[in-house]
C-alpha cells in the first residue's frame, strides 16, 4: 500500500529491543511499512546521550574553527578522503560538477578493536586524529560505536520486516566499513561569489546499508516523497534519524527505498552562519553480496541491479562524487 506521509514516522527504539513480543511486531510493522514508502523513520532510546552528542558537538567545533592550513594537514586524497578531513567543495553530488558548500572529518572503525586475523585490518586505513583538539578521539568514538550498536538493532528489525533471519546482517556489518562523518557548512559572507547552483547538499541517495543522523545544529533537511514534493526532515532532541541508503535498496531490489535528500541552502540573510551535522554512515564488510534478494524478485518486481558486492559498489561511488580517482 502505497502512503503519502506530511512528515516521518517517530519510533521507539526500546520497543524492538526490550518490548514484549506485541510491542516488537508493531516496531516492525511500522518499521516496513514507512522504509516501503519514505525510506526515513526518527527513533528514540537509541543509546546517544545529550552529554556525548554535546562532547562531540564541541569537539567538531573547535576543529573546523581551526586555520585550513592547520585542517588540511589532515587531509587524505591518496585514501579517497576515508578517514581524517575533506576540505571545502571537494565533494559534489552524482550527476553534478558543483562541488557542495561544506567540509567534513571522516571517522571509521578503530584498527585496535577488530581482531587480529581478521581481513578488515588490513583493509582499512588508520583513524588521523587532530592534534589540537584531544578530546576529539574519545567523543568520535565512542559515538561511532554507540551509533553502530544502534544501527545493528535496526539492521534486525529490517531482517525480521524481510521474512529473514533477525541476525542475517550480524556477520556482514561486523567491523564494517562504516563512517562516522563530521560536517560544517561553512558560512558564506558574500553570496554572490558562489556559483549559483552551489548548495549545501546537493539531492542525492546515500551509499550505505543505512544511515543514523543525530539532530543537525539548524533546519535544511528535506526528503523527496514519491509524489515528487520535497518535505522537510525534523526530528525532536532526542531523537535520530535512520534511513535507508543505496545499498539496502539495491539488495532489496527497491523493495526498501534510498530516498533521495537534501540540504537546501538557507535565507541569504543566514548565508553567513555555520551549520553542523553529524551522520553515521552504516556500511557492511566489503565482501557482502548486494544480489537481490530472492525474496524481492517477482513478475511484478524484476531485478533491477547488476549483482556486485558492497566494495565494488562503493568504489564506483566514490568514483561518481569526485572522491575517489
Amino acid at each position: 500500500m502505497s502512503i503519502l506521509f506530511d512528515e516521518i514516522p517517530s519510533l521507539d527504539l526500546a520497543d524492538f529491543t526490550s518490548g514484549s513480543a506485541e510491542q516488537k511486531a508493531a516496531f516492525v510493522k511500522k518499521l516496513s511499512e514507512a522504509y516501503e514508502n519514505i525510506g526515513f523513520v526518527a527513533i528514540k532510546n537509541h543509546g546517544l546521550n545529550q552529554d556525548l552528542q554535546d562532547r562531540l558537538y564541541k569537539s567538531i567545533k573547535d576543529f573546523f574553527s581551526l586555520p585550513d592550513e592547520v585542517k588540511t594537514n589532515y587531509e587524505h586524497p591518496e585514501i579517497g578522503f576515508q578517514r581524517g578531513y575533506t576540505g571545502k567543495g571537494k565533494e559534489h553530488a552524482k550527476g553534478r560538477n558543483t562541488g557542495d558548500l561544506k567540509e567534513f572529518f571522516h571517522v571509521g572503525q578503530e584498527l585496535s578493536e577488530i581482531p587480529e586475523g581478521d581481513s578488515v585490518k588490513e583493509e582499512y586505513p588508520s583513524n588521523v586524529w587532530p592534534e589540537e583538539i584531544p578530546e576529539f578521539k574519545d567523543a568520535a568514538t565512542e559515538a561511532f560505536q554507540t551509533l553502530e550498536k544502534a544501527g545493528k538493532a535496526m539492521l534486525r528489525a529490517i531482517a525480521i520486516s524481510l521474512e529473514l533471519e533477525e541476525d542475517y546482517f550480524e556477520d556482514k556489518v561486523a567491523y564494517g566499513n562504516s563512517i562516522l562523518r563530521q560536517i560544517h557548512y561553512f558560512p558564506i559572507e558574500n553570496p554572490e561569489e558562489v556559483p549559483d547552483d552551489a548548495v549545501r547538499a546537493a539531492e542525492h541517495g546515500d551509499i550505505n546499508l543505512i544511515t543514523l543522523l543525530m539532530g543537525a545544529s539548524a533546519d535544511g533537511l528535506q526528503v523527496l516523497r514519491k509524489d515528487g514534493k520535497w518535505i522537510p526532515i525534523t526530528a525532536l532532541p532526542d531523537q535520530l534519524v535512520v534511513n535507508v541508503g543505496d545499498m539496502l535498496e539495491r539488495l532489496t531490489n527497491k523493495k526498501l527505498k534510498s530516498t533521495i535528500h537534501r540540504v537546501v541552502n538557507p535565507p541569504r540573510e543566514l548565508m553567513n552562519t555555520s551549520r553542523y551535522s553529524i551522520p553515521f554512515f552504516m556500511h557492511p564488510r566489503s565482501e557482502m553480496d548486494l544480489t537481490c534478494l530472492e525474496s524481492c524478485i517477482s513478475e511484478e518486481n524484476p531485478k533491477q541491479f547488476e549483482d556486485a558486492t558492497a566494495g565494488e559498489f562503493l568504489d564506483e561511488r566514490l568514483r561518481e562524487l569526485g572522491l575517489k580517482k
